[in-house]
């Protein structure tokens, strides 16, 4: 190649790395909102047998070991009163940063309140690592993820998490949250439903 096609070479790739950077400008500028194709996709499959629950289903029966080991039969825990149960895991930074906010709505319940049970996707060294940086003080049970695990049985087909369910005293499920709880959303949504007629709650 000699000198003058040396030369346009050049002058093409720098045109086009100005043509490259000045879009990446013209996308970055200040209120620009650069146009974004939604995606969607359908919930996994789910496996033979398994039936996620849905708003006035009985809450699954589903018994999940706590941080010692101990069983927890969450059916029991509905019985005569309202539980709130988030799924999580301490790799979710959403769910991390909601977490302060369910224990302090946990501990303004009182003995007769909506009860709190956080259900984690997760170890237990990973739980203990993530409670010493931030501890809760409500009651946490464990769960290994998986195609039937605890979270879809409760209603989470997508697997997206956080995820909220609200169990009436009744034990049937009231309401069905995909994602984080905005600020100061905790107790209106807890609350509202609880003397509402089971089945009239529809999936967040």
């Amino acid at each position: 190649m000699n000198r003058s096609g040396i030369a346009l070479l050049l002058a093409a790739l720098a045109a086009g790395v100005l043509g490259v950077l000045a879009g990446l400008w013209w996308q970055a500028r200040p209120g620009h909102m650069p146009a974004v194709e939604a995606i969607t996709a359908p919930d996994p499959p789910v496996p033979s047998g398994v039936t996620p629950a849905a708003p006035g289903d009985l809450l699954p029966a589903l018994t999940l070991p706590d941080l010692e080991g101990n069983p927890v039969n969450l059916r029991s825990l509905a019985q005569g009163r309202p539980l709130l149960i988030n799924v999580w895991a301490s790799w979710c930074g959403p769910c991390v940063e909601e977490m302060p906010a369910l224990d302090r709505f946990a501990a303004a319940q009182g003995a007769e309140g909506v009860q709190v049970l956080g259900l984690a996707l997760d170890t237990p060294e990973g739980v203990r690592a993530f409670l010493q940086r931030t501890p809760v003080r409500y009651r946490l049970v464990l769960e290994q993820p998986g195609p039937s695990d605890a979270s879809v049985r409760l209603g989470n087909r997508a697997g997206v998490l956080p995820y909220s369910v609200l169990v009436g005293a009744d034990g049937r499920v009231l309401r069905q949250k995909t994602g984080p709880f905005a600020p100061d959303e905790i107790d209106g949504w807890a609350e509202a439903p609880v003397a509402a007629p089971a089945g009239i709650q529809t999936r967040d």
